[in-house]
């Protein structure tokens, strides 16, 4: 097919519900994807931080390869050999007493089935969110997340039982949090909200409210998880631990998988029947996330993380000291934010030309979740482009301001 036969075709059929940059992506490898005419990009987007791996790691793709050729679904409702292998896996690097996992298919059902456990142990209907927070557009992961674009038309399905405070204001979460609350959720880093890395205190903070009142604390690890942030995981950061933790993008190498991992007492609330999923755990998506927890663990990805990611925020960091359009670089390891004071659309259209995907959070802040495995020269390439540009808009924005 020729692309412009992909998109007519895309465009005629597909749902409208994505906002479709115009390119054809068919080939990937490590941090670069091809387009259909051949045209290489540096990828920084890595499908909203799926590829954390890289795209088409060798061994995703020995270990799908191999499990495809001998099962490709087996039904939660019989035991099977990759479904324990991966959990086993799962557990070992997961939170100290997260120890009972459900596996799902996205990180909205992983956060469906968070919240769904977290009203049974407890009984109680309350949930406490953050403005700013991202969780999914599912109805449950929905009612969770705070922008209004994403509920306004669905306003009549949505509970009014979630309540929404300022992300990183302790006075206000203790405020919010009583006898009634069920859980409070939260991103340790805030992604799609603009990439915000919270007060020293305040996750350890959170935790401390929550076993006061007997609520249960859920972590969303959907974005941040695997190594994204310079650690396994992103709350290590603080070293605090949640009751439950959401977990899914990275999680199958580019596979569909996610999973809800919480302490036995808290999981064992649900009953057999209360949550399933079909696909849930399916032998070939544990096949891929267990190939990549290898990787990461192998490769030592979350220093590299570190290392890179904070390497490329120094270089973000110069362009905001140089700079007036820009105000602030913001995020750890490979999950970095520049926020800007102008819209970044026609910024974000200018590096497609050339050769870089980069991802948005609102109207002004790029978002930079790049594979693990990119190389130090494709960041400095990023850098340089972007430099370039914001120079151009530097001096455009400031012409334009002295305009009489």
């Amino acid at each position: 097919m020729n692309e412009k036969h992909i998109m007519t075709v895309e465009d005629a059929y597909l749902a409208h519900v994505y906002q479709k940059f115009p390119v054809t992506i068919i080939r990937g490898r490590g941090a670069i994807v091809y387009d259909v005419n051949g045209k290489k990009y540096i990828d920084c987007m890595s499908g909203y931080g799926v590829s954390l791996v890289g795209h088409c790691h060798p061994k995703i793709v020995e270990a799908i390869e191999r499990q495809a050729e001998t099962l490709i679904t087996c039904h939660g409702s019989f035991y099977n050999d990759k479904r324990a292998e991966l959990l086993e896996k799962l557990v070992k690097i997961a939170p100290k007493g997260l120890d009972k996992v459900f596996l799902c298919n996205s990180g909205a059902e992983s956060v469906e089935c968070a919240l769904k456990i977290a009203v049974k142990y407890t009984g109680r209907s309350k949930i406490i969110s953050m403005i700013r927070g991202f969780h999914g557009k599912t109805l449950g992961a929905l009612s969770a997340t705070w922008n209004p674009k994403y509920k306004k038309s669905f306003a009549s399905l949505i509970p009014k039982n979630f309540i929404f405070v300022p992300f990183g204001n302790l006075e206000r979460a203790e405020k919010a949090i009583d006898d009634e609350t069920a859980a409070v959720i939260v991103e340790p880093i805030q992604g799609e909200g603009g990439i915000h890395v919270p007060p020293p205190d305040y996750l350890k903070g959170l935790r401390e409210i929550c076993d006061r009142h007997g609520a249960v604390l859920i972590f969303d690890e959907v974005q941040t998880g695997f190594g994204r942030t310079g650690r396994m995981w992103a709350l290590e950061h603080w070293n605090v631990s949640p009751d439950i933790m959401c977990i899914a993008k990275a999680m199958g190498g580019g596979l569909p998988i996610g999973a809800t991992i919480a302490e036995a007492e808290i999981m064992n609330s649900l009953k057999v029947g209360e949550h399933s999923s079909t696909f849930g755990g399916n032998p070939l998506a544990c096949a891929a996330a267990s190939a990549t927890i290898d990787i990461v663990l192998e490769e030592n990805l979350p220093e590299r993380a570190c290392r890179l990611g904070g390497y490329f925020k120094g270089l973000l960091e110069e362009m905001v000291e140089k700079f007036r359009v820009l105000r602030e670089a913001r995020g750890l390891g490979l999950m970095l934010g520049l926020e800007s004071r102008i819209s970044i659309y026609e910024v974000l259209m200018r590096t497609l030309s050339e050769g870089l995907l980069l991802l948005y959070s609102g109207r002004n802040v790029i978002r930079f979740l790049p594979p693990l495995v990119i190389e130090k020269g494709h960041l400095e390439i990023a850098a340089d482009i972007l430099s370039r540009i914001f120079a151009e808009e530097d001096e455009r924005v400031t012409y334009t301001s002295r305009k009489p």
